[in-house]
C-alpha cells in the first residue's frame, strides 16, 4: 500500500509520516526533505529557496518526479509532501492541517526563531508554493476533496494520528 500524507508547513506531516512508516515497517519518501536538502546544499533558507523555485520550475519538477518514481517503484511506502496525494495517484491520501498560529508556534520552536518571524516566513512560503503549484501543475492545494481522511493536528497528537492512519489503512478499499 502507498500512503500519501500532505499538509501545510508546521502541520506535523513529517512527524506523522515517520511514525506511520515505522509502525508499518514501510519506507518513507519525503518531498519536504528533498526540498530542504536542496536548499541546504545551495546555502539557502527554505523561504529563499521557495522564492527561487517559483522562478525555476526545474526544482519542483525534479523533486516531484523523484518522489513519484521512488513511491511508484515500491509496494509499501509512505510518501510525505505538499503534493504527494496529487503526484502518487494510486495511494491512500491523508491531509493534516492545523490553525496558522499553532503551525507558526511549532516552526518557531523547531527552528529557534520568534513566533512573528516564523509566521511571516511560513505565510510567504505558503504563498510561493500555492502560486508555483498552480502555475506548474494547475493544482489548487486548497482543494481537500482528493483526500480520504483529513486530520486537525491541533486536536490530536502525532502518535494518535499515526495510529488512526495505520488502523484506517487496514480497512481502506478504494
Amino acid at each position: 500500500m502507498r500512503i500519501a500524507i500532505s499538509g501545510p508547513p508546521g502541520s506535523g506531516t513529517t512527524t506523522v509520516a515517520k511514525l506511520v512508516a515505522k509502525k508499518l515497517n514501510y519506507e518513507l519518501v519525503s518531498a519536504g526533505e528533498l526540498f530542504r536538502q536542496m536548499a541546504r546544499e545551495r546555502g539557502y533558507s527554505i523561504e529563499e529557496f521557495s522564492k527561487i523555485a517559483e522562478e525555476n520550475e526545474e526544482i519542483d519538477i525534479y523533486i516531484d518526479r523523484t518522489q513519484k518514481e521512488l513511491a511508484e517503484s515500491k509496494e509499501n511506502v509512505v510518501i510525505e509532501g505538499r503534493l504527494s496525494a496529487w503526484m502518487v495517484k494510486d495511494s491512500f491520501k491523508i491531509y493534516i492541517f492545523a490553525p496558522e498560529d499553532v503551525r507558526a508556534e511549532r516552526i518557531a520552536k523547531r527552528e529557534g526563531k520568534s513566533f512573528e518571524k516564523a509566521r511571516e516566513e511560513m505565510r510567504k512560503r505558503e504563498e510561493y508554493e500555492k502560486r508555483r503549484y498552480m502555475k506548474f501543475y494547475g493544482i489548487n492545494v486548497s482543494d481537500w476533496s482528493i483526500y480520504h481522511i483529513v486530520f486537525n493536528s491541533a486536536c490530536f497528537d502525532a502518535e494518535t494520528i499515526a495510529d488512526l492512519i495505520v488502523e484506517a489503512s487496514k480497512k481502506f478499499r478504494c
